[in-house]
């Protein structure tokens, strides 16, 4: 049977119309780079133990002065103050909490005024409280308690689970957010390679029940410390960066944290800077990394790399002079990896009339020396907190030690 004469010249007009078009020219695949490579040794300083004789090394601005509220306390991690005084306390190592309280007044937490709260949490890290409960993250758990008069807890139930496996950055974080929503940190398993997890390296955020998550921000190796300013209520947070790149990169990264967007992690840091040392066959799509890098966010502010960021707290307290309202601190826990170690302080993220963050500054310093041709440190600062009095807490988690900071210099 002959084909109507109209389907043949269309189709002939087809064929040809199509044939006269050129083949399109392949997207070339972007050239396979090198891994990883080892560019800084391992150089951790000697650990040593916090014993009364060191405290003098410890320096802070003219005024100010720093004492012990406590010793011995384990793996003291993440602090949350309550309105009459009393401490929670996490420990990591030892998977439990802890409740503090200075119930005579003298600037000390005796072992008499201090009580295991909650156990049997695998790497409980972050605390928060919130309508008379408590809140805290591990490993691939959030649980909430019951808060009592006394700061006793009911057993912990699970308010959300199923989180991503600890790998190699398993302290996380979380906060109740002034958008009623729970927001949850969960780094990255790896250093510098992307994740199979899609909540991994990434902020959650949780609805009030616990029953919906998203991923509120990703590309974040291992951001622990985050708040929100008091005032303009952005929300920031500081992030990790890969180890092994070096001792200058990846800086560590004070970011503003949006929801939807990509801060670049592993192929990039900074100002979307292409990081070197990350194989660009891993990034999805056969782009380069400079064009990967074009979609993510900058960072705010770059602290030296490998200081090893882990509480951000905004300071709204009055004990410490005015210019200090609204400001930021934040703890570096301190390198291993780099020729000069840096971190092992607490710093200042000083923020600008028009509550913009415009440096860092040194807070408290001296944890980490050098003597007789070798590095020592004394303290590997963690969790952060502002007291009653509108004093500054932080602890040390090597020796198991609260510090408190005040303001002595007058008004």
């Amino acid at each position: 049977m002959r084909k109507p004469l109209l389907t043949v010249l269309s189709a002939a007009f087809f064929v040809s119309a199509h044939a006269q078009q050129p083949a399109p020219t392949p997207r070339p695949v972007p050239p396979a780079e090198p891994p990883a490579t080892v560019t800084a040794t391992r150089n951790e300083p000697a650990a040593l133990q916090f014993s009364s004789d060191k405290l003098s090394r410890l320096k802070v601005p003219a005024g100010f002065q720093i004492s012990v509220m406590a010793t011995d306390l384990g793996n003291a991690r993440m602090l949350h103050v309550m309105p009459d005084g009393g401490i929670y306390l996490s420990r990591r190592q030892q998977g439990d909490i802890w409740y503090l309280k200075d119930v005579n007044k003298d600037g000390k937490f005796d072992a008499t005024e201090r009580r295991k709260v909650a156990e049997n949490m695998k790497l409980v890290h972050g605390i928060d409280t919130r309508g008379g409960k408590l809140y805290a993250v591990g490993e691939k758990t959030i649980w909430v308690m019951d808060i009592s008069k006394d700061g006793g807890l009911s057993v912990p139930r699970v308010f959300a689970d199923k989180f991503p496996d600890a790998g190699q950055h398993p302290a996380r974080q979380l906060a109740w957010g002034p958008d009623g929503y729970l927001y949850a940190s969960f780094g990255a398993t790896n250093n510098d390679t992307p994740t199979q997890n899609p909540e991994e390296a990434t902020v959650l955020r949780l609805s009030p029940n616990g029953q919906y998550r998203e991923v509120y921000a990703r590309g974040l190796r291992h951001t622990i410390g985050m708040g929100w300013h008091p005032v303009t209520k952005t929300f920031y947070g500081m992030d990790q960066g890969s180890d092994w790149h070096g001792d200058n990169i990846p800086p560590e990264e004070l970011n503003v944290l949006k929801r939807g967007k990509n801060y670049g992690w592993p192929f990039c840091y900074g100002a979307k800077i292409p990081d070197p040392y990350v194989n660009v066959a891993n990034i999805p799509g056969k782009i380069t990394k400079a064009e990967y890098c074009a979609t993510t966010e900058p960072s705010t502010l770059n602290y030296t790399a490998h200081a090893a960021a882990i509480a951000l707290k905004f300071y709204t307290g009055k004990q410490f002079p005015a210019e200090y309202r609204n400001d930021a601190f934040v703890t570096f826990r301190g390198s291993w990896n780099r020729d000069e170690p840096s971190g092992y302080e607490v710093v200042r993220v000083v923020f600008n009339d028009q509550n913009k963050p415009e440096k860092f500054e040194p807070f408290v310093t001296g944890f980490v020396y050098q003597e007789d041709g070798q590095w020592k440190q004394f303290g590997r600062v963690a969790g952060l907190a502002t007291y009653t009095d509108g004093s500054l807490l932080f602890t040390d988690d090597q020796s198991g030690v609260i510090y408190r900071v005040r303001y002595v210099g007058g008004k």
